[in-house]
């Protein structure tokens, strides 16, 4: 039964993914094959990868000094509050983020403002490349160095005191101890970040100011939306997922084993850190990065409390998207923790067995795949491919609540089988044999033994899902209408209608819920964080 309920879910998420993929490549059969071939393709895909690639390397440029200046000072007043902060920008919405870089780098921005009055008139424009880059770095540089953060602090305690005794200076404890533990976490930190980058859509889509700074995911939304124009969307869309899987191909191979070193297992303790010339360099780093990402949280509140916040609670649109949000979200959060809950429990059940046979092993290893596979097909791919068959039965409007909960719950795949992999193998590994040999089956072993343990990552795991699916923008892009209005949908409508004090208390609630979500999706576990690096 446990079996047939993993394989029945995989099945289904197969389906659902294959039938998008499938229609696309049958399109494209009919379709102009020059499409591939088209000017503008190339340009939009070179633009993706150069957009991707400065990204990815200002992100690990900037994040080396801060992971370092973190690790170095261990005990100062405010510590763990700046690395909370760090963890912010992965639970707010990406349009929510833009708003707050808008207001600190707009036109009407607080930078502005100030250069303005010293008599320079406008000398920073957000939109465009410079934008884009500003937006993905103020994201993945505080992931980029906490995962580095994660590596230096398992450096063993021994080699610090070593450095101490030889009186070891600052670059010769960078260049022998820090960089080779950093060196063997950039290839996947840096594929990681690269591929976020390269299938951005919102930000490209709020601050690449026109056609000349598009990825192709923007352009595929563009294709289908406004020009409609199915042969470039199918192009685009193939192209993007040759992308994708060549990154997941990248990932999985470049990343060298972790070399691990004996240690006596005693506390850590720096000496580096504690000269003066050290200590001011780190704190101009530290500073430098609570401005940079706190900035943006500051404008946000500022601006959204400036709003009248009291009319837009009353306002019959923000009703209808907030209830529009929170249905999708729940629904989108249940299936996704439902469908991963279900597909690892088949997976141990296959293995459990003395002698798994090929069936059993395939069906767990495919299972075990099934998470990074979801990340091969970008959400704005599978909306082309779901609008491209949904077409011909009518108005695609009508079903498009199932299919962005269906896209919203695949979207957030990878993030609850980060959180619920470990516990249920840990839970799975204590009570099985037990249960077995008392015969507890079915319902009485969900209420007894599997649900007071597994209550905690579970709740996790949904609330982490729940935060994902509010602050999606990507499949709603594409089936967004007046009937069927999100959060994020009227916030990016309010701002492009130049309502910006309704942007910004729109702005302001939706990131507020998303990060109580956030919060409570990663309170007491590493596992929700990391998810970002399945």
């Amino acid at each position: 039964m446990t079996i047939a309920a993993g394989v029945f879910s995989l099945g289904g998420i197969l389906l659902f993914v294959g039938l998008a993929v499938i229609v696309l490549l049958a399109q494209s059969g009919g379709g102009d094959a020059g499409a591939l071939f088209d000017t503008y393709v190339w340009r939009v895909t070179s633009f993706t990868l150069l957009q991707a690639s400065l990204s990815t390397i200002l992100s690990v440029l900037f994040a080396i000094p801060v992971a370092r200046a973190l690790a170095r000072q261990a005990s100062f007043p405010g510590r763990i509050w700046l690395l909370r902060l760090m963890a912010l920008p992965l639970g707010l919405p990406a349009l929510v983020a833009a708003l707050g870089l808008i207001q600190v780098w707009g036109r009407q921005g607080f930078l502005n403002t100030g250069l303005v009055a010293l008599g320079l008139e406008e000398p920073i424009s957000i939109y465009g490349l410079f934008g884009i880059l500003l937006a993905h770095v103020f994201f993945n540089m505080p992931l980029a160095a906490r995962l580095m953060l994660a590596g230096i602090e398992r450096i063993p305690g021994e080699y610090w005191r070593t450095a101490a005794n030889l009186g070891m200076p600052s670059a010769a404890v960078f260049r022998l101890i820090e960089w080779p533990a950093i060196r063997g976490l950039l290839p996947g930190i840096a594929g990681l970040i690269f591929m976020l980058c390269a299938t951005s859509f919102t930000l490209v889509l709020t601050l690449g100011g026109g056609p000349a700074a598009s990825t192709i995911e923007v352009a595929i939304y563009q294709a289908l939306r406004f020009d409609f124009d199915p042969p470039r969307a199918i192009a685009l869309s193939g192209l993007q997922i040759a992308l994708t899987g060549a990154l997941l191909l990248v990932l999985k191979f470049v990343a060298p084993p972790p070399q691990e070193s004996e240690t006596s297992g005693k506390a850590t303790r720096r000496f580096d850190g504690l000269r003066g010339r050290s200590r001011l360099a780190d704190a101009l780093w530290l500073i430098l990065a609570l401005i940079f990402v706190g900035l943006p949280f500051v404008a946000i509140a500022y601006s959204g409390l400036q709003a009248d916040l009291a009319r837009l609670l009353r306002d019959p649109a923000f009703h209808r998207a907030l209830a529009t949000s929170a249905v999708i979200a729940l629904l989108s959060a249940a299936v996704s923790v439902g469908a991963t809950a279900v597909m690892i429990r088949a997976q141990q059940v296959a293995l459990m067995r003395r002698h798994a046979g090929a069936a059993a092993r395939g069906l767990a290893g495919t299972i075990s795949a099934s998470s990074s596979f979801i990340l091969l097909v970008p959400p704005v791919v599978l909306g082309a491919g779901w609008f491209l068959l949904l077409r011909p039965f009518g108005d695609v409007a009508r079903f498009a609540p199932a299919v962005v909960v269906a896209i919203n719950a695949l979207m957030a795949l990878p993030f609850v089988h980060r959180v619920l992999a470990p516990a249920m193998a840990t839970h799975a590994a204590r009570t099985d044999r037990l249960a077995a040999s008392l015969g507890i089956v079915g319902f009485h072993r969900l209420r007894w033994i599997d649900w007071p343990p597994l209550r905690k990552p579970l709740l996790m795991a949904f609330s982490f899902a729940m935060a994902l699916s509010l602050g999606d923008l990507g499949a709603v892009a594409l089936f967004g209408s007046q009937d069927m209005t999100t959060l994020p949908w009227l916030l990016y409508s309010r701002m492009g209608s130049y309502r910006t004090a309704d942007a910004a208390g729109l702005a302001l609630m939706l990131g507020l819920i998303c990060l109580v979500l956030t919060v409570l999706g990663t309170a007491g576990e590493d596992g929700a964080r990391e998810g970002r690096n399945a």
